[in-house]
């Protein structure tokens, strides 16, 4: 491995370092989405239970301790539970937005480097191949077949090395903002159910 990066040329060395980037960046993602995979499980319907009993001390203690975006969702709408539907919803949607932010974190550097890797690649084959091109003609029309067939399959190596770092990066990339769309639903189911609870409890008064 270590003779393909050299042979490669300077410019197999940037794309080793996306690809360390890249798994660092999936990793660091995918292990803390697998730890927030059972958090705030059902927190809507548990929190919304306490609000029907008018005990929401106890409400704002669950939602706190869930650690999950729902959960911190859910305890900045109860902060303001008592203002107008407007006034919750427009923190709902800014606590909402924040908890994606959060969580799309980093993304679009793995977006980049997915994009970058196999345009370093292609720069360096163009750079290999002028260089094969530069020895056929110091050669002065005197081509060996094997120099030139060994200049370009080294000048190609860079190409390969990009691609094969590319495409887990993109899919990885595509896996990740998949599971920050569900945490995204999830959150978006548990604030309606809040907000339709938080209705009905105020119809009744």
């Amino acid at each position: 491995m270590l003779e393909f990066l050299v042979k490669g040329g300077i410019c197999m060395w940037p794309i080793l370092l996306c690809s360390v980037v890249g798994l660092a960046i999936f990793l660091e993602r995918f292990i803390r989405f697998g730890r927030m995979l059972k958090r705030g499980k059902n927190l809507e319907i548990r929190v919304t239970e306490k609000l029907k009993i008018n005990n929401d001390e106890e409400a704002l203690q669950i939602a706190s301790r869930s650690n999950s975006p729902v959960g911190r969702v859910l305890v900045k709408a109860l902060e303001v539970k008592d203002q107008d539907r407007d006034t919750i919803e427009t923190v709902i949607v800014h606590a909402t937005e924040e908890e994606v932010q959060d969580l799309s974190r980093y993304l679009q550097a793995l977006a980049t480097i997915g994009n970058v890797a196999p345009m370093l690649g292609l720069l360096g084959t163009v750079l290999g191949m002028i260089k094969a091109f530069m020895v056929i003609q110091e050669m002065g029309g005197k081509v060996n077949a094997a120099v030139l067939a060994g200049g370009i399959w080294e000048a190609m190596l860079t190409t390969a090395f990009g691609l094969a770092v590319a495409l887990p990066i993109v899919v990885g990339h595509s896996y990740l903002l998949s599971r920050v769309d569900s945490y995204e639903a999830r959150i978006q189911q548990g604030t309606v159910v809040f907000l339709k609870t938080l209705s009905s409890l105020r119809n009744e008064r």
